[in-house]
């Protein structure tokens, strides 16, 4: 495509300050929707760059050609058969199709098919100009972008996630002329609200990004802003000897929130860090959206980084205002920090019976009386005190009721822990008042203590059972109790921390905590078999193949631990030469067993054996079997597996010699029971029948 035949585009939607959490993802959808569009209309073009400031959603869209290419249209009509009649002038049909094409009969070609030979009508359409299909494409794009709640404003009939003020629509040189929303479209952006509120002209979009940073005191790209502020604060730290903070949520939406960003050091008293970090660090990012700064500890020092929307000629000023904003959050922090203490988290323990957990199923005091029994179960089975355990977790939930977690939701467990030792709590009960939420997120931390690893992993199977109970599994993408996070977080615990826990009969235990009528009886089974699907998931994630966690959970093992090693034992010995063999050898077996309506013997009877090969596979089965037994206690399914190797040339020999389906009913029942042990042999560590080879 030629320079002549293509143009850059803009497209610039201004609006008020957009919401800053949706900032980002609106305008990647921007920028989604349009290709989308392009693509549709099959516009060809090199590529799509979005930007994004609070007061702006835009793309450029580098060499998009000017006009649709012309395309061939081929219509079917009539099969030929069907098209003359016996005096070979066209029928009807004929007449009627070469009609609504707009052509006379002999204008008509044959077409050969497969299926026969038919008329058809071939014409050009001619390609639409690109300016006469961007309105209805922005339109489209605009629409679909993903706004909970849309409004309107003024008297107007329009709707979008905030006012539109302007638009810019630019191809080339050249505005396309379009009414969208309301606006007359044209080629004046607006710059900085405060630095730049005259309307800015554009002439080419290539003049975007320079026009608006020089003149207009805008930096419309968003990973440019961000970097830009990533750097800055950065800097401010390392000026003042201390070393920023910076968490990536909020550095987006602090790079939402302005177009010309500054960095601004501010002070507060040394006081305030007599409350606990984590606190004064929410009130920082939560209600001022400042950046803490620490030293090279990583203590909190008392100052913070604000980022000012403009370049003031009175800096002092600016700090001076960010320090008297903040100093009445912190104050509030200090003043939540000292009331709560002045109660026990034990004395809040009766106030959760105000707290629903879930309608259905009683309040957060019924679920940590619930939890508690459970995690005092699981403390004493990994080597901890079982009351502890049990104190973990009544007091687990205490600290959502303190002034402190009410403000800063996401501090529960943290303060928990603070409280707990202020409290004269032992010290592993303050930590698993932490841990308990472990891990967060995809990869986050797992609990590092005993009475951390029991409350977490019982609070957890808790939710699952309880959910489940009630009929509210996860579906589709809605899992508003979190609960595939929850399964992949207590099978992350017992694998990674090498747990050996039962987490079947642990499912049972917690399902016996609830009222008999409240579930299904089989709810501990539900529960069971979407853990192994999650268990599916986490192996998938790591790169292992399907089909070995298919032969793993075939077996379904009720500890994840006792998979793994099941997992891993395969893993390494699929690369062994004996593998092949064996794994056609069960799946061999497997089909025999299967197609059999018989019932047979749960064991042979070594008298009925009359032909060597199977005697001396019996023989070979008992002395692996002595060898394997204690493997399988121990977990070492690797080992396992190689003695199990043993029998492959004595396998093949028993299969090359010996007729299993013999007319015999006494052998032949005899032979099915010996396969089924040699089957449920090989099930001590996995279906290998489900193998791959």
């Amino acid at each position: 495509m030629t320079e002549a035949t293509t143009r850059d585009l803009l497209i610039e939607i201004g609006t008020e300050e957009l919401p800053p959490k949706s900032l980002l993802g609106l305008s990647e959808a921007f920028a989604a929707a349009i290709a989308k569009g392009l693509e549709q209309r099959q516009l060809a073009y090199h590529r799509i760059t979005p930007y994004a400031t609070p007061r702006r959603l835009a793309v450029i869209v580098s060499a998009v050609a000017t006009q649709q290419a012309d395309r061939e249209v081929e219509r079917r009509g009539p099969a030929f058969a069907a098209a003359y009649d016996k005096t070979g002038q066209p029928t009807k049909a004929v007449m009627g199709f070469a009609k609504s094409c707009g052509v006379d009969v002999a204008a008509l070609t044959k077409v050969e098919t497969d299926k026969g030979t038919w008329l058809v009508h071939r014409s050009v359409q001619t390609g639409q100009a690109t300016t006469t299909l961007i309105p209805t494409l922005v339109e489209e794009a605009l629409a679909a972008l993903p706004i909970p709640k849309r409004m309107r404003w003024s008297n107007l009939p329009f709707e979008f996630v905030r006012p539109v003020h302007w638009i810019v629509l630019l191809l080339g040189n050249e505005v396309i002329e379009a009414t969208i929303l309301g606006i007359r479209s044209g080629r004046e952006t607006r710059g900085h609200r405060f630095h730049q509120p005259a309307p800015v002209v554009l002439n080419h979009p290539n003049d975007y990004v320079k026009t608006l940073t020089e003149t207009g005191y805008v930096i419309p790209a968003f990973a440019t802003r961000r970097d830009q502020i990533r750097q800055g604060v950065a800097q401010a730290a390392k000026d003042t000897g201390g070393i920023a903070v910076i968490e990536e949520a909020l550095l987006d939406e602090v790079t939402s929130l302005v177009e010309w960003p500054v960095p601004v050091v501010g002070n507060f008293e040394e006081k305030f860090l007599q409350v606990p970090a984590e606190a004064i660090i929410a009130t920082m990012k939560g209600n001022q959206k400042c950046f803490p700064v620490v030293d090279a500890a990583g203590k909190l020092l008392p100052r913070f980084i604000a980022v000012s929307n403009l370049q003031s000629l009175q800096p002092e000023v600016v700090r001076q205002g960010n320090e008297r904003v903040i100093r009445p959050r912190l104050s509030d922090a200090a003043f939540f920090w000292h009331q709560d203490r002045a109660k026990t988290l034990e004395s809040r323990l009766e106030q959760l019976k105000t707290v629903m957990f879930q309608n259905k199923l009683g309040s957060l005091y019924d679920k940590s009386k619930r939890v508690a029994k459970l995690s005092g179960q699981m403390a004493k089975l990994l080597g901890g005190e079982e009351l502890q355990g049990v104190r973990a977790a009544l007091l687990s939930k205490c600290d959502l009721v303190t002034n402190m977690v009410s403000e800063f939701p996401e501090l529960q467990g943290i303060m928990g822990e603070y409280y707990a030792r202020h409290d004269g709590e032992i010290e592993g009960v303050a930590v698993a008042v932490r841990e308990q939420y472990l891990p967060r997120f995809a990869g986050d931390v797992l609990p590092t203590t005993v009475l951390g690893q029991a409350l977490s992993i019982a609070d957890k199977l808790d939710t699952l059972v309880g959910i489940f109970g009630i009929n509210q599994p996860p579906t589709g993408d809605k899992d508003p109790f979190g609960l595939r996070r929850a399964a992949i977080s207590v099978l992350r615990m017992t694998i990674e921390s090498k747990l050996p826990l039962d987490v079947q009969q642990l499912l049972i235990e917690a399902q016996a905590a609830y009222p008999q009528n409240l579930m299904q009886a089989d709810t501990s089974t539900q529960v069971f078999d979407f853990m192994l699907e999650r268990l599916r998931s986490y192996y998938q994630d790591q790169g292992v193949g399907y089909d070995v966690v298919d032969a793993v959970l075939a077996c379904r093992p009720t500890s994840p631990l006792d998979a793994d090693h099941r997992i891993r034992g395969i893993v390494a010995f699929r690369d062994q030469p004996d593998f092949i063999s064996l794994a056609s050898a069960n799946k061999r077996i497997h089909n025999i067993l299967k197609k059999t309506e018989e019932n047979f013997p749960a064991s042979p009877e070594p008298a009925h054996f009359n032909e060597a090969a199977e005697k001396q596979l019996y023989d070979q089965v008992q002395t692996v079997m002595s060898h394997t037994g204690p493997l399988v206690k121990q977990g070492d399914y690797h080992s396992t597996l190689q003695h199990l190797a043993t029998l492959r040339s004595t396998i093949d020999n028993f299969f090359d010699t010996v007729m299993v389906m013999v007319e015999d009913e006494a052998v032949r029942k005899n032979r099915l029971a010996f396969l089924q042990t040699v089957r449920s042999l090989f099930l001590q560590v996995a279906d290998i029948s489900r193998l791959q080879v």
